[in-house]
């Protein structure tokens, strides 16, 4: 109780959409069997994003104590989605707690395409 007091005393901690957003696309990135995130579907095209553009593919909710994230990937051929898609979500939340604080109430995953190796992304 007495460190709630102290929080409200110092004042409020409020982290953008933007912030959450790039730690996740950030996270999502960096798991293994992701080849990229997606820009949603434009006029009939995937736009496969990856490097600068971290945000883009991650949609997210931010509250005051919890936060939850909207993820758009698309995966490496062979990869089994379903235990890559698990994976992306743990990784994801673990990165957003760990540096925001937040509680993650839920990660969702859509994928939207399947990349070979050989493509260029």
């Amino acid at each position: 109780m007495a460190e709630q007091i102290q929080q409200l005393e110092a004042g409020n901690i409020k982290i953008s959409d933007d912030v959450v957003g790039k730690i996740a696309g950030m996270a999502a990135l960096e798991t293994p069997g992701i080849a990229a995130m997606t820009g949603g579907l434009s006029e009939g095209w995937a736009k496969r994003l990856s490097g600068k553009n971290v945000q883009k593919g991650v949609s997210v909710e931010v509250g005051q104590l919890e936060a939850a994230i909207d993820l758009r990937i698309i995966v490496l051929y062979g990869t089994p989605i379903h235990e890559v898609s698990r994976i992306l979500q743990q990784n994801v939340r673990e990165a957003v707690e760990s540096m925001t604080g937040l509680r993650v109430v839920e990660v969702n995953v859509k994928v939207e395409g399947v990349a070979f190796k050989d493509d260029a992304i």
